[in-house]
Order: C-alpha cells, then structure tokens, then sequence
C-alpha cells in the first residue's frame, strides 16, 4: 500500500485516552504519547458482539506477524449497562484470551472522544502519533494489515520505528478445572460440558467424574478419535443417539463426536469463518460464521449461525444443507423463512414442530414453526430493547439471553447479563424468575433431564444442578 494513501486516509485528530479510563489487564494506564516509534492500532469493541469476537483471531495473527512494532490496544465500550464494571470487562477479555491491554470505557468517553458510532472500529496510528485510518467491521482486517506494513516500512526507512515489544497483559484468569464453561448438557445418565476455555468436550457422570476427554485442550482444528482431536472455543451440544454434535465457535464449524468409537469429524464449515451460501454437504466444505448453538431432530441438525443471524439446517440422511429463517441482516423481524430477521441466535431447544431460539443480541425467545418456517416473537423486546422484568411475553425483558432447555411445558432461559433464570409459557410467553438461592455469574447452555436443571455458569467456571421440585442448587465438581 502506498504511504502517501494511507495517511490520505480520513482520521479524526490524534487525543491521549481520556485520564479516568481503567486498563482492567495493564499494571499501568497507557497512552499514545508513550508509544511513539510503534505503530498503534487502537479497536473499539464490546464482548457481546460477535463481529468484535470474530475478529480477536486476525488480531492475534497481526501481533505476532508485527511483534516488534505494532502495539494493539483496545477500548471495551459496552452495549449493556451489565457489562461496565471492570471486573466484567477483565473476565471477558481473560475468556477470549485477549493478551493486549484493554481499558475499560464504561461512560463512552473515549468512544465519543474518538467519534466512533459501530462496534468494531480500528484504529490506526503512526510512529509519530498521527492517526492514518478507520476501519469498520470484521471485514477490515486485510486491509488494516497491508496499511501497518506500509507504516512500518516508512518509519524503518525515516529511522523513526522502535523495536521493542508492545505493552500486553498481566491479569490473567486463575488455574481452575473448568475454563468458562459454555454449555452442560445432561442427559439421564451422563453430562457432557463444553470446558470452552480448554477446547475439549468433557464426558462425565452426574457427579462430575470425567470418564472421557474430547479434544486436546489446545486450540486447533484437525478431526481424530477422543483427545486426539482439535476444537477451538466450543460452545453448544446436542445428542442423538450415538452422536453428540458441537457448535465448534472458534473454527466455525459444526462438530459430530460419534460416542461409541470416539471419533471426531467435521459436518458443516471449513474451519475458517465465512459467509457462503448452503449447498450439498457432499460438494465441498461450506464456510460459515459463528454457529454457537445446535439442536437435532430426528435426522436432521439445526445450527445456530450468530455471525449470519442465521438459522440453517442439515439433513443427514440427504445430506443437504438450507438455511432456515433469516436474511443476514441483525434485527428482530418476525416473518417468514428468510423474509425475517434474527439478531445474534445463540441457543437452541426443540419442542414438537417448533424450533426455540434464543436470540442473543435481539434480547428475545423467538421461536420457527418448522412447517412453514414461520418466525415469530415469543417474549422480550429488541436490539436496544433490554432490560430486567417478567410478566406476559410482550412486556418481558432480557438482556443477552445465551442458554435454553424445555422439559417439553416450560422453557428455561439464560438471561446471561441479568444473571438469572427464567422460565417462559411456550403457548403465551409469560415470564417469570427462576428462584434460586445461588449467585450466579453470566449463565449461559441449559439442559434439562433427570428432573434438574443443568446450568453452565460461566464466569465462574462451575456446573450447576438444580433439582427444581427441591428448589435445591448443587454445584458439580467436574473434573475436581
């Protein structure tokens, strides 16, 4: 890229971060003034969005390709109220493994000081502290990489580049036997967690004794039997028979463990995120975004896609591929097949001839009448549309709901950033808090057998069962 085009580039002025900001990850604030002679490539983000999430991976391979020169620090200015204690901010930076100092802008200060207006926004400063460019979106980083080469050329040719490493985090999340569990599934015998922070899917007993490990614990993305494969950042399961199918959220893929002989293999995406369309599974791999959450249905696997606000679907018997409900576009639009819109689906529950979603950044249950992909509304509000109350479906409010189960009456919702449960009438949508004499910490993957309610609790890396006609909360000590 031609220097003389990047700094061509519109950029609001260079200003220092404003002085009340908390670097939540830092052992000292940072400032531009003190990073002179590196590259700067300051992003804006908020750890509900997914496109912010998407993004972490490319950012990850931008700090090790320019390790000394590129400084990368970034700005969490929340969507919720829920998420402006620094603490929260830590967790999630510590849960998506964010390894450059994050500060925490609970008042939008710096946001507004740096007219930003979309989650996310990079962006890029020289070595002598001017700012170059704006980049919106996931879809940036291509663009953003090929501008830091160019900076970096310039100022290694002007003698103005420093080449020391850049500041990076030190408050890291401690040892524990689970890392941010996304999901318990439980069926009458078994439990089976996503340990989302390892990468592994574990196999346990109701007690919590692991009997099987999937998945190495090292991020990757390969197919092989029991430990011998590779997941990165599972989040949903869904069990049929012998197959336990998961959401694989970092490699945006849909995986089947087939329990019987342990193996592990791919069924939907390539393993890097994508935007394709569907096709037949047996074509080539299609790549998809995001999917967080699956269901199964006799021989057919329902996957939510909150990078495309998508719902697809795969027969395993045809083998084809259909995306279900959903234009691509975020928002809360009831409507038929893809004629309406979801905003960030991030769970599933089945009940005869309806699909449950719960739509994460629409703060919404909704649910898809499979014999007309009719999408609509059953309780909760919108996008900005958040809040904290019960009562009948078109009055109650969420705010990120990420986890669902139904005992096949009443459905069970995860209202993640309100950290509680909920249970929602499937015919009038009435909503009411789950009462229960536990604190609980951004619960999300619900599941519901052996008459309890199973509960990832996920920023404090623990599995709950709550054994309802008790009113009784026990925590599972999985793999203690």
């Amino acid at each position: 890229m031609n220097i003389q085009a990047v700094r061509s580039m519109p950029a609001p002025d260079v200003l220092d971060f404003p002085d009340d900001l908390e670097w939540v990850n830092a052992r000292q604030p940072c400032s531009l003034a003190a990073l002179r002679g590196r590259v700067v490539l300051v992003w804006f983000w908020s750890y509900d969005c997914v496109n912010c999430l998407n993004m972490l991976a490319g950012l990850r391979q931008l700090e090790n390709k320019y390790h000394d020169g590129l400084a990368v620090l970034g700005v969490h200015t929340p969507k919720y109220p829920m998420q402006q204690p620094s603490e929260i901010v830590l967790k999630a930076a510590n849960r998506n493994y964010v390894r450059h100092p994050v500060a925490n802008d609970a008042q939008w200060r710096a946001w507004q000081q740096y007219g930003v207006d979309a989650w996310p926004t990079a962006l890029l400063i020289d070595c002598e502290g001017r700012a170059v460019g704006r980049f919106v979106g996931e879809g940036a980083l291509r663009r953003i990489d090929d501008t830091i080469a160019a900076l970096l050329e310039d100022a290694a040719g002007r003698d103005l580049r420093v080449f020391s490493g850049p500041p990076s985090s030190f408050r890291t999340e401690p040892r524990m036997a689970l890392r941010f569990p996304a999901h318990a599934l439980a069926t009458e015998d078994k439990l089976y967690v996503s340990d989302t922070g390892h990468n592994r899917i574990l196999e346990c007993t109701h007690g919590g004794r692991v009997l099987r490990q999937f998945g190495s614990g090292n991020p990757g993305y390969w197919d092989g039997r029991v430990a011998d494969a590779g997941f990165n950042a599972p989040q949903g399961l869904a069990i049929a028979g012998d197959s336990l199918y998961v959401a694989d959220t970092g490699n945006h893929c849909v995986r089947r463990i087939r329990l019987l002989a342990g193996e592990v293999d791919t069924l939907l995406g390539s393993g890097a995120c994508g935007y394709e369309t569907p096709a037949h599974l047996d074509d080539k791999p299609v790549s998809v975004s995001a999917p967080t959450a699956v269901a199964v249905a006799g021989d057919r696997v329902y996957a939510a896609l909150a990078g495309q606000h998508q719902i697809w679907r795969v027969d395993l018997h045809t083998r084809k591929l259909d995306r279900l409900a959903g234009n691509g576009r975020c928002g809360v639009r009831d409507g038929t097949a893809l004629k309406a819109r979801l905003a960030q689906p991030s769970a599933l529950a089945t009940l005869p001839g309806v699909l449950l979603i719960a739509d994460a950044a629409g703060n919404a249950i909704r649910q898809l009448r499979l014999s007309d992909f009719a999408l609509t509304k059953l309780a909760g509000g919108a996008p900005y549309d958040f809040g904290n109350s019960d009562g009948p479906g078109a009055h109650a409010r969420f705010a990120h709901p990420t986890g669902l189960a139904t005992d096949g009456m009443t459905v069970y919702v995860a209202d993640t950033f309100n950290n509680r449960i909920c249970t929602v009438n499937v015919h009038t949508g009435e909503t009411a808090t789950l009462p229960l004499q536990w604190r609980l910490h951004e619960p999300q993957g619900l599941s519901f057998a052996a008459d309890s309610l199973w509960i990832a609790d996920r920023n404090a890396h623990e599995i709950l069962r709550v054994r309802l006609a008790r009113g009784e909360v026990e925590r599972i000590p999985v793999a203690e």
